[in-house]
């Protein structure tokens, strides 16, 4: 009976206890293109996921799970999804059911534990209509609008949804001041003459980095800025800095489009790839990644002085970097890192909205003075020069070269009507 007992008790300790992973929370996100369920489980899980109509939903297995969280509550006016439901399937598996509005693309996966987060499960809802779309159809180079049209300025958000970015000590996420600042440059842009904006994230949902340059593209922008917070382990640590794209990242970049150029028409300068040997396309992409680089750092010294001109700076000259949101081969692209989130005072002010209006306004400052001097020859931005000479008159000028007086004023800078010979306005194109 001894011996028994002994054998009992080992078996006891090295048969591995059958409590598997405990779902601890549930989030939606909703985005235009897409609905993302997020599962916070204590450990990896084994799953099973597939479709089921009439009514349409999709169903999700977790091998031997239990359900420690409430029920996550759907937005009415999510697009896709209705209701979640969970349930047992079998003894041990937990099911989790997503009641849906519509057909979906679903796709699943596990990502094992950050800074922020442990093993989460996340299933995707995507609109069948975004699969596959052809990297040809994404951007074409050469312009067909008639007449002068405005320089497109695509504004990204950084991070988002399941990826808040870096918290600051009072807990404010970057995802958020960075989407508030975005919006705020956004309404600037679409209150500039000759310019439009884009705004890449729209709400609190993630975007795949990638998935930031085919929108970009997809809107034909004339330049890309990516707006995001700073962290470092120090909280005395602050300033603001900008990124261009390094010349590894660039080299690297180049090679990806030569691999795809069987999709990668109207690239470069409308020059498709897909018949072109292996030599002329990697140089033809070479030349354009070159000149977008130069581009992004011109562009890039332009917001860094007006960024200086509103508080500290981190680094005072345009920083290299091989951030993937970076690597549009045709459009010149920026990251500016706002502030450091980890310092205490930086963070106070990255959460105040009139902080947030004056990045905005330094940042469309640097947009702007890089346009005037860089304009695509068919933009608004496009212009002439006049020389002031004795006895001109701004409505006299206005009227000589068929444009507003208003418009005469702003692209100027000019509030009255006073003049001084020598002087040298621009004059910028009228549609």
């Amino acid at each position: 009976m001894k011996r028994l007992f002994l054998s009992a008790t080992l078996l006891l300790w090295t048969v591995p206890s059958l409590a598997g992973p405990a779902v601890e929370g549930a989030r939606l996100w909703s985005a235009p293109d897409h609905t993302r369920v997020v599962l916070d489980l204590s450990e990896s899980p084994e799953h099973n996921l597939f479709s089921l109509d009439n009514p349409p939903r999709i169903v999700v297995d977790i091998d031997d799970a239990r359900l420690r969280a409430p029920l996550p509550k759907v937005d009415k006016n999510d697009q896709r999804l209705r209701r979640v439901r969970f349930g047992t399937q079998g003894k041990t598996d937990l099911r989790m059911v997503l009641d849906l509005k519509r057909g979906v693309r679903p796709r699943s996966f596990v990502l094992k534990p950050t800074e922020n987060y442990g093993y989460r499960l996340v299933v995707d809802l995507e609109d069948p209509a975004s699969k596959g779309k052809p990297l040809a159809t994404l951007r074409s180079v050469a312009k067909t609008e008639a007449g002068p049209r405005n320089v497109v300025i695509a504004i990204d958000a950084g991070h988002g949804g399941e990826d808040p970015g870096a918290r600051g000590p009072r807990g404010v996420l970057e995802k958020d001041v960075a989407l508030k600042i975005a919006r705020q440059l956004y309404a600037l842009v679409e209150k500039e003459p000759g310019m439009k904006p884009v705004l890449i994230r729209t709400g609190d949902y993630y975007i795949g980095l990638r998935q930031r340059i085919e929108k970009a593209r997809e809107a034909q922008a004339d330049f890309f800025v990516s707006i995001h917070a700073n962290a470092f382990s120090d909280s005395a640590v602050g300033g603001a800095a900008v990124y261009t794209l390094s010349p590894k990242g660039a080299t690297t970049t180049a090679a990806h489009w030569l691999a795809e150029r069987e999709n990668a028409a109207d690239l470069v300068g409308g020059v498709t790839l897909e018949d072109k040997g292996d030599d002329l396309a990697r140089t033809l992409l070479d030349l354009s990644m070159t000149a977008t680089v130069e581009s992004s750092g011109d562009a890039g010294r332009y917001l860094l002085k007006s960024l200086g001109r509103l508080g500290k700076l981190h680094k005072r000259s345009v920083q290299r970097a091989n951030f993937v949101v970076l690597k549009s081969p045709d459009i010149p692209s920026v990251l500016v890192e706002t502030a450091f989130i980890t310092n205490p005072w930086e963070e106070r002010r990255l959460n105040d909205t009139k902080h947030q209006q004056r990045l905005a306004d330094a940042m469309l400052r640097g947009v702007r003075d890089y346009f005037r001097r860089n304009a695509p020859p068919d933009t608004l931005f496009a212009h002439k020069n006049h020389v002031i000479a004795w006895g001109d008159t701004l409505s006299e000028i206005a009227q000589k070269y068929n444009i507003s007086l208003d418009k005469l004023r702003n692209a100027n800078g000019i509030t009255g009507d006073r003049l001084r010979v020598g002087q040298v306005l621009r004059i910028p194109a009228e549609i």
